[in-house]
């Protein structure tokens, strides 16, 4: 008889490990409810890195920019003036936008005059993908080297900012 008790015991454990092998609707809300606050937690960091990353079409055409006007200072004896960003070498610096045109170039003269140096700005398309990124909405690089930046309200970034 206890064959048999044991038997019995052992279809009825079977009947209740059958029971158990999925997620009950508890469990599987419960864990969709952990799996949202990780995704909301992450959504602001994943953002921000996407806005870090984009900044490197600002940087690398104001590199290039600072590049060609080193080029077209020793070819005509100063730097170019606004006129002449987008415009082929050796009449201009060739450089008519971003590689990826998250970000619209400008560029000035310092103290108005294109002999006495320029500065090269990249400020974030409005509207655009870049134009969430509050912390670094302008770029700019001189022709002494200085590197800057600005907040969206306008206030200094360069630490931030530059790599």
């Amino acid at each position: 008889m206890s064959g048999l008790r044991c038997g019995m015991h052992r279809a009825g454990g079977a009947r209740s490990a059958a029971r158990k092998r999925g997620f009950s609707l508890t469990e599987l809300l419960v864990a969709l409810a952990i799996l949202a606050l990780l995704a909301t937690a992450a959504a602001p960091l994943w953002q921000h890195q996407v806005e870090r990353t984009r900044r490197l079409d600002a940087t690398d055409a104001l590199l290039r920019i600072a590049v060609a006007q080193e080029r077209f200072h020793l070819e005509n004896g100063r730097y170019a003036g606004s006129g002449e960003l987008g415009a082929a070498p050796p009449a201009g610096l060739g450089v008519a936008g971003t590689e990826r045109g998250y970000y619209a170039l400008e560029l000035r003269a310092l103290a108005g005059d294109a002999d006495s140096g320029y500065e090269a700005r990249a400020v974030a398309q409005q509207p655009g993908p870049q134009a969430g990124d509050e912390q670094c909405r302008m770029l700019a690089l001189d022709s002494t080297g200085r590197r800057s930046a600005e907040t969206a309200a306008g206030a200094d970034s360069s630490e931030a900012c530059w790599p």
